[in-house]
C-alpha cells in the first residue's frame, strides 16, 4: 500500500521574496560564462601529451585500472556514448580539467602509449591488442570520433567554478569538496589545514578508511572545525559555499598576518588535546570504531574549542564524566543526520557539548 504523504500548508510568497528569488536567480547566472567544444579522439591524446589540457593538483592520481579502462575504450571504439567532459580555462589559455581526467589519461595512454586491452566482454576478437595492433583503417576511425566538452571560460570567478565543480561531483564523484577546496583555494591558510591533516595524532583521534583519506576527509573536518569555531555569521545552511567562502577569507588574512598560522595551529592543538585526555575514543563511537562522523567530530571538536575559550585553563579533571552523556539517546539524537546542516542544528549540538563540559 502506497504511503499518503502529509501535505503542508504553504502560504503564498510575498512579492518580496519572489523578487528577492528573482535577484538571487540573476546574480548567480552572472557567474557562470561557458561555451561548447568539440575535440577528436586524435586531438584529446595529442592536447593530452603535450600538457595543453591541465590535471590540476586536487584531482585524483590516476586511480582507473586496466579493466575500466579496457572497457572504457571498448565503449570509444563501439561508438556508445561517452558523457561530457568539463574545462576551466586558465588565463594563459590552456584547460584546466574539472571532469574526465581519467577518460582522458585512458585515451591518451591506449592510442599514444603502449596500454593493452584486457579480457573485452563484447568485442571479445580485440582482447590483449594495443592500438598499434589495429588496422590503419580502425585506427583512422577511432581517432576521428569526437566527444563533445563544456568549457567555463576564464572569466568566471572562483565561486562559480566550485559550483560547478560540486554540481558536477554530486553524481560522478570524481572529486569531492575538500579536493576541489586545495585547488581553487591555495594559499596559507589552506596549507595550514593540510598540515594539521597530516599530524599522526590527529589521525588516531579521527580515524577515516583508506578511502576518505584519499578523498582527504580529514581536510574537510579541519575546515568545518575552524570555520564553524569562528563563528557562523552569514551561514545560510549551505556548508560547502560557506567553508568556500571562509576559506578564502582566512588565505587573504593570513597573507595579511604571518602570526594568524601559529595562534590557529595552537587552539587546534590544544583542543585536541583536550579531547585526547577527556573523550575515551576520541571522536569515535567505540573502542573499535574506524570512522568519524562529521556531526560527532562538528559536537565534539567544536564543543571543545568552545568550553576552552570560556575557561582556557580548563583539563580532565575539571569535567564531569562524558559517559554518561556521550552514549545517550538525546546525544544520538543531537548528531542525528535529519536536517544536519541547519543553522539550529549545528549551533544545538556545539553548544550541546560545551555546556556538558563546564558542568552546566
Amino acid at each position: 500500500m502506497a504511503t499518503k504523504h502529509k501535505q503542508i500548508d504553504v502560504p503564498d510568497k510575498t512579492a518580496e521574496e519572489i523578487d528577492a528569488a528573482e535577484a538571487q536567480i540573476v546574480e548567480l547566472s552572472k557567474r557562470i560564462e561557458f561555451y561548447l567544444t568539440e575535440y577528436s579522439v586524435e586531438m584529446l591524446a595529442k592536447k593530452m601529451r603535450e600538457n595543453e589540457f591541465v590535471v590540476p593538483s586536487y584531482q585524483r592520481a590516476y586511480t582507473w585500472e586496466d579493466d575500466r579502462k579496457s572497457r572504457f575504450i571498448e565503449s570509444l571504439i563501439i561508438g556508445l556514448p561517452v558523457p561530457f567532459l568539463f574545462f576551466w580555462e586558465m588565463p594563459d589559455g590552456k584547460l584546466e580539467i574539472v571532469d574526465g581526467s581519467q577518460r582522458l589519461r585512458a585515451i591518451e595512454e591506449f592510442v599514444l602509449g603502449d596500454f593493452r586491452l584486457g579480457e573485452l566482454d563484447g568485442l571479445t576478437a580485440l582482447s590483449q591488442f594495443k592500438f598499434s595492433d589495429l588496422s590503419d583503417a580502425r585506427r583512422r576511425k577511432i581517432n576521428n570520433r569526437s566527444i563533445r566538452g563544456i568549457v567555463l571560460n576564464e572569466h568566471a570567478d572562483e565561486q562559480a567554478r566550485f559550483d560547478m565543480f560540486d554540481r558536477i561531483n554530486t553524481g560522478s564523484k570524481i572529486a569531492n569538496k575538500a579536493e576541489v577546496r586545495r585547488g581553487a583555494l591555495a594559499g596559507a591558510f589552506m596549507d595550514l589545514i593540510i598540515e594539521l591533516s597530516q599530524n599522526d595524532d590527529f589521525s588516531k583521534l579521527a580515524p577515516v578508511s583508506r578511502k576518505e583519506a584519499n578523498e582527504r576527509e580529514r581536510e574537510e573536518l579541519i575546515a568545518r572545525f575552524f570555520a564553524y569555531g569562528d563563528g557562523l555569521e552569514g551561514y545560510k545552511d549551505r556548508p560547502s559555499e560557506f567553508i568556500f567562502n571562509y576559506v578564502k577569507a582566512m588565505n587573504e588574512r593570513f597573507n595579511a598576518d604571518a602570526t594568524l598560522a601559529a595562534t590557529y595551529r595552537e587552539s587546534f592543538s590544544k583542543t585536541m588535546a583536550f579531547v585526547a585526555s577527556v573523550f575515551p575514543y576520541g571522536f569515535r563511537r567505540n573502542l573499535k570504531g574506524i570512522a568519524t562522523p562529521r556531526t560527532r567530530f562538528e559536537a565534539i571538536a567544536i564543543g571543545s574549542k568552545l568550553a576552552l575559550e570560556a575557561i582556557p585553563a580548563l583539563s580532565a579533571k575539571d569535567v564531569p564524566d562524558v559517559n554518561a552523556w556521550l552514549t545517550s539517546k538525546e546525544f544520538s539524537q543531537v548528531i542525528g543526520s535529519d536536517g544536519a546542516n541547519a543553522r539550529s542544528r549545528l549551533l544545538h549540538r556545539m553548544n550541546f557539548v560545551k555546556v556538558r563540559l563546564l558542568g552546566q
